[in-house]
């Protein structure tokens, strides 16, 4: 369904946003592109793109109605790293409501898998808190929860282990996790937001892939072409990275994060899903292929 009215995408200068924004825009859909730094860099690339880039913080209730104004849907994202969970509920409610107050008739909300499991992994309580407070209103929502980011891998602590030949994770060598790429985010969301009635107040987890530990590192060294070693990360260790991270992987490797991957290809094929291997094999890897 073409929209004529443009819908306003949160994150769009980051990896979640940013991929969503780019598929909307290649399908030919208006996208206005909410961000607190209309001149950086990933803006100026979607304005290039043709959006239309707007400023709007969580905390500046105006900016909020002016940048949902005349928008037929929104995407919804946040994150309490760099803050705290309390930051992430109160700015999460916030664009909820400003989303009310604009009239804006569409509302896909990108949580995490297992949010409404009650796990006590603090950033999923904290979107599950903002997953009830879109329930009460009436607007058409659709709430996405992706397993792990196989896009983490890219870059950051996790590209420079790469480059050692090591894969470290505070997990068992055989315990599966689900894995999804940006990519699919953005074509699960663009699927919410082009057919609303298909997934009119529908909760639903997404992952492309479940793999072991043992069988990422695998997949890493076919496609680096030398040998990479995975790593369990001792607990005291893990327990460095924070109480929130450390209790996410204490969850992945104890309960486990499980998604049926199978009936979502068979749910909506139009997604495009991406195994991990898919993923691994559409980057660019010369900057750890490059390592001694």
């Amino acid at each position: 369904m073409q929209m004529t009215f443009p819908i306003a995408v949160t994150g769009a200068t980051g990896v979640q946003g940013g991929a969503l924004a780019r598929l909307l825009l290649d399908r030919g859909q208006p996208v206005r592109a909410l961000t607190r730094s209309p001149g950086s860099a990933a803006a100026r690339e979607l304005r290039r793109r043709g959006a239309e880039v707007a400023y709007a913080d969580f905390d500046d209730a105006g900016s909020l109605d002016a940048g949902l104004r005349g928008c037929r849907a929104l995407f919804l994202m946040g994150t309490p790293f760099g803050t705290d969970t309390a930051t992430e509920v109160r700015q999460g409610r916030a664009a909820i409501d400003a989303a009310v107050r604009a009239g804006v008739g569409q509302l896909v909300y990108s949580s995490v898998a297992h949010a409404d499991r009650a796990t006590g992994v603090p950033h999923f309580d904290s979107k599950y808190q903002v997953e009830l407070h879109l329930a009460g209103t009436e607007l058409n929502w659709t709430v996405l929860g992706p397993g792990k980011f196989m896009d983490n891998y890219a870059g950051g602590w996790s590209a420079g282990l790469l480059r050692q030949g090591r894969l470290a994770l505070p997990l068992s060598a055989d315990r599966p996790v689900a894995l999804v790429c940006a990519a699919d985010i953005a074509g699960m969301a663009a699927l919410a937001l082009a057919e609303p009635d298909r997934l009119a107040r529908v909760r639903v987890d997404i992952a492309g892939d479940e793999r072991t530990p043992l069988d990422q590192a695998g997949t890493f060294a076919r496609a680096v072409g030398r040998p990479v070693t995975f790593e369990r990360v001792p607990d005291e260790v893990a327990r460095g990275y924070g109480h929130d991270l450390a209790a996410m992987f204490g969850y992945f490797d104890t309960v486990g994060l499980d998604v049926d991957t199978a009936a979502l290809r068979t749910a909506y094929p139009e997604v495009g899903w991406h195994t991990f291997e898919d993923w691994v094999a559409a980057q660019d890897w010369s900057h750890v292929r490059g390592a001694a």
